[in-house]
């Protein structure tokens, strides 16, 4: 079995984009929670009201998720520049393993944040 070598410029690359990706649900974010500012000044139904807190307290909890991964993503890169600076440009298998662990939570958070932008985008056609 041939051993495969990663290099700090392969997961960096990948920490790029991911902080893009993270970068863009801030964005979005934004957006989201100026349409829930609309739509409190349109109805004063207390179950629509429930359900704009519901995806404000949403949206919060998102934003904190991704502040909370763009902070690892920086530990993980300070991490690869220590090892560069040793002059080792592979990484060593705890940096390997958590990396694939990182690209694992990403994905969840990928498909929690779609399945929160869908019903979020139900309840907008419903009531905008």
């Amino acid at each position: 079995m041939e051993t495969q070598v990663l290099y700090n410029s392969d997961l960096h690359f990948e920490h790029v984009q991911w902080n893009r990706e993270l970068s863009f649900w801030e964005d979005e974010l934004k957006s989201f929670n100026k349409r829930l500012e609309e739509l409190v000044t349109r109805w004063t139904d207390k179950k629509v009201l429930a359900k704009l807190e519901h995806y404000q307290n949403e949206f919060i909890l998102h934003d904190k998720r991704i502040d909370e991964l763009q902070e690892a993503i920086e530990v993980h890169e300070t991490q690869m520049a220590g090892l560069n600076l040793e002059g080792k440009d592979a990484l060593d298998t705890t940096l390997v393993k958590k990396h694939l662990e990182f690209r694992n939570k990403m994905e969840t958070q990928r498909q929690i944040y779609s399945d929160l932008k869908k019903e979020f985008f139900r309840f907008l056609s419903k009531y905008m």
